[in-house]
């Protein structure tokens, strides 16, 4: 479980398909204190540690992502030098500072316009039909692994607003037009939908 605060940004060391894909991730956490079998927030993905270390002074943990997941998410398209919000899983006690966020992306919007606001980035995003019906004026979505807020929607379109804090500590000041994004749904959203759907056939 997760929050949408990203905590790092890292980068893709390598990238390997073996059966699977085998993804090394550089980043700043302390790998000393990360077990194996844990799990971190890759891009709004919640991906197992399989391995970490330090090399070269950079520390590192390694991951690897099935055939499914490959086809879910953005993680197909990761390279050498990609980078990626990051987040460790909740502890109890931890501060909520986002919404409850699972990990498990539910499909990917694409990225159809980029405005400057002042200081701030308007990003306009095309969800998938299927999951447009769960995003909500006000409501919460995760983005690439990030807690943001939904301004506004139109249809399948729907806006969202970066500040300069949120596109310095994350990946958001890298996003161009055109690019796809894991789009992981609010689950209070989830579940007012399935219960508006029994509702009316009831």
């Amino acid at each position: 479980m997760f929050t949408g605060i990203v905590t790092d940004i890292g980068r893709v060391a390598s990238a390997q398909m073996r059966g699977d894909l085998h993804v090394r991730i550089a980043t700043s956490y302390d790998v000393q204190g990360i077990d194996l079998g844990a799990s971190i927030a890759c891009d709004g993905c919640c991906l197992t540690v399989v391995d970490r270390g330090a090399a070269a002074g950079q520390n590192w943990f390694d991951v690897t992502i099935s055939a499914e997941s490959i086809d879910k998410t953005t993680a197909g398209t990761w390279a050498e030098g990609k980078r990626l919000n990051l987040e460790r899983a909740l502890k109890v006690g931890d501060e909520l500072g986002g919404h409850i966020v699972s990990g498990h992306v539910d499909g990917l919007a694409e990225v159809i316009r980029i405005e400057d606001e002042g200081e701030s980035t308007r990003v306009t995003l095309r969800a998938p039909v299927h999951l447009a019906k769960f995003i909500a004026p006000k409501g919460s979505v995760a983005l690439n692994g990030t807690s943001l807020t939904v301004n506004d929607v139109d249809g399948c379109d729907f806006g969202i607003n970066f500040i300069p804090h949120t596109k310095q500590q994350t990946t958001w000041g890298d996003v161009t037009t055109g690019d796809m994004i894991n789009l992981e749904i609010d689950t209070l959203a989830r579940y007012v939908a399935r219960l508006n759907d029994i509702q009316a056939r009831n």
